[in-house]
C-alpha cells in the first residue's frame, strides 16, 4: 500500500511540476490579447538563443529559476523573441521579430523591455516601462531591477 501512495505522490508530483511551467509566447500579438485580459505587462525578451553567450547564462542563471517562475508567473506575459543563427523560424515570426527589433531600437543582446501592448484597427501600440539585460548576482539581483521596473510603474 506504501508503494501505491508513493506511486501517486510522485505521479502527482511531475504533473504538478509540468504545470507550473512558464508559457514564453513567440506571437507578440497573441501575447498582448493575454496581456490586456490578466492586466499584466509584457515581458519581451530579445534573444539569440542559439549563439548568444550571455543570452543562455541569463537563461540559466535567471529566468530558468523556480525565484524567476514565481515571479513572472505573478507580474508578467512572457514573450520570446529569438534571432537564432542554426535554428529555423517561420517567416512571419522572423518579419514579426525584425519589425520588433527596428521599433524598440535593439542594439544587443540579451534585452528585456518591460510594456503594456494595445491592439487598437489591427495595429500594435507599445508602452514602454523600461528595459534591462543580464544583471550579475543571480536571480535576486535580477528581479530586483525587474521589480522596480515593472512595480514601480504601476497607477
Amino acid at each position: 500500500m506504501k508503494k501505491i501512495v508513493i506511486l501517486f505522490l510522485l505521479i502527482f508530483g511531475v504533473q504538478f511540476a509540468q504545470s507550473q511551467e512558464l508559457i514564453w509566447h513567440t506571437n507578440v500579438k497573441e501575447a498582448i490579447a493575454v496581456s490586456e485580459k490578466q492586466k499584466r505587462p509584457l515581458l519581451l525578451f530579445f534573444t539569440g538563443s542559439d549563439w548568444c553567450g550571455w543570452c543562455i547564462r541569463l537563461q540559466k542563471e535567471v529566468l530558468l529559476t523556480p525565484e524567476f517562475k514565481k515571479w513572472a508567473s505573478e507580474n508578467v506575459v512572457l514573450v520570446e523573441l529569438d534571432y537564432p543563427r542554426r535554428t529555423p523560424q517561420t517567416n512571419e515570426i522572423k518579419a514579426q521579430n525584425s519589425e520588433l527589433q527596428q521599433a524598440f531600437g535593439i542594439q544587443g543582446f540579451p534585452t528585456i523591455h518591460f510594456a503594456k501592448g494595445i491592439t487598437k484597427s489591427g495595429k500594435v501600440n507599445f508602452e514602454g516601462l523600461g528595459s534591462t539585460g543580464y544583471v550579475a548576482g543571480g536571480p535576486t539581483a535580477w528581479l530586483a531591477v525587474a521589480d522596480k521596473i515593472v512595480n514601480g510603474n504601476k497607477s
